[in-house]
């Protein structure tokens, strides 16, 4: 059966993205390789040399894969969110603010008809995330 997961793409600061995600989300951090390290040197662009080409953070048998893109070609993330399900409101809503410092709530966590908690945001790194708690299931205060 085929396993769907995410990339996300940054600008020069993956490393520093995916720690951070770590210690919210918690995981393993898998070793993160950087562009200098490829044997071929001409797979390391101009100036990326302390980029990092790969790495993926574990999550329940899920990987979030991310890279830093060649110096000079970043571009914005968008046209997606990355969705963060709890089974407690309380503990989305935790994660929510962890994620949301320094970046941009884009929709308030709160009750809705769907969940007990759900909420909307971009974080300082530029990621847009859905984080939800507490389902359908269970009805919305």
């Amino acid at each position: 059966m085929p396993m769907l997961d995410s990339y996300l793409f940054f600008d020069g600061n993956c490393a520093e993205a995916m720690r951070f995600y770590q210690g919210v989300i918690g995981g393993e951090l898998q070793p993160m390789m950087k562009y200098g390290d490829s044997p071929d040197p001409k797979q390391c662009p101009a100036g990326s040399a302390d980029r990092i080409m790969h790495t993926s953070l574990t999550v329940d048998g899920r990987n979030l894969m991310a890279s830093d893109t060649p110096a000079g070609q970043g571009k914005p993330m968008q046209g997606f969110s990355l969705s963060l399900y709890y089974a407690s409101p309380e503990e989305a809503k935790q994660k929510f603010a962890a994620l949301a410092e320094g970046g941009t709530v884009v929709l308030p966590i709160g009750p809705t008809f769907w969940a007990k908690a759900f909420g909307m945001l971009t974080d300082r790194f530029g990621t847009p995330w859905m984080v939800s708690g507490g389902g359908m299931e269970q009805g919305a205060d």
